[in-house]
């Protein structure tokens, strides 16, 4: 039996702090994705030229790039700029009333923690590919539907629920998995902002016990049985929403 010399529990640890933030990555994503899908789809061109630089620039940038600016490089702005209004606002305040005690109910400093940033950095970047996947979904979809819904009375919010939901979730399901399986192992780059989930734990433990092997080893193992899982569900979905197309 593989002797992890009592880091067992920091790994289960580490895997669940994985699982979190792949789940919720997952929900920012879909919903970023489907946005920009719509954005894309839009009459509007101001919806269009939004939704296609956002999917231009995240593409081509590397997710570890992403990463780091968003975590290191959005904190620093961020507090730079609270740093500079809560200088306007007391600028301003006494020199309308220099005897009027001012006091700002802004922060002075704002920790953003590596959980959150890494949960926004990875939805963010996945939102940019579910929307092309969604987008190729919606427009898989039969056209003359619609308008039979619409010829039917249907709003377009209730035609989008009945009709084109169902449908266009059938068509993206395989870009979608695709998807995610990629994202669950994306988030192996939180450990580089400190994050302790299951890489950081591994690399934690490989370094006090000189066992590198034995514990990247057991996370390679862990994200291959997330992603088995995973494939199996996707697997099962697909055929659940193919039921009508047999």
């Amino acid at each position: 039996m593989l002797d992890l010399k009592g880091y067992e529990w920091s790994l289960v640890e580490g895997a669940w702090v994985t699982l979190q933030v792949a789940l919720l990555s997952l929900v920012l994503a879909a919903a970023l994705g489907m946005l920009g899908a719509l954005a894309k789809l839009s009459p509007y061109r101001w919806a269009r030229a939004i939704a296609t630089l956002y999917t231009t620039v995240i593409r081509g940038i590397p997710d570890l790039v992403l990463m780091m600016l968003i975590f290191f490089g959005g904190q620093m702005l961020l507090n730079d700029s609270l740093y500079r209004v809560n200088e306007w606002l007391n600028d301003y305040f006494l020199s309308s009333d220099p005897n009027h005690e001012w006091t700002s109910y802004l922060p002075d400093y704002i920790e953003i923690s590596p959980f959150v940033a890494g949960i926004i950095t990875i939805g963010f970047i996945f939102g940019a590919y579910m929307a092309e996947t969604f987008r190729g979904a919606i427009m898989a979809v039969d056209k003359g539907e619609l308008e039979a819904a619409k010829a039917y009375g249907m709003s377009g919010a209730l035609a989008f629920r009945r009709v084109l939901l169902p449908q266009m979730i059938r068509h993206a399901l395989p870009g979608f998995g695709n998807n995610w399986l990629v994202l669950l192992k994306t988030t192996a780059l939180v450990s580089i902002i400190g994050l302790d989930d299951m890489v950081r734990k591994g690399a934690l433990a490989a370094g006090t016990t000189q066992m590198p092997f034995t514990f990247y080893m057991t996370v390679a193992v862990i994200f291959l049985l997330f992603t088995t899982l995973s494939t199996s569900a996707l697997k099962w979905a697909e055929r659940r929403f193919s039921i009508h197309t047999r």
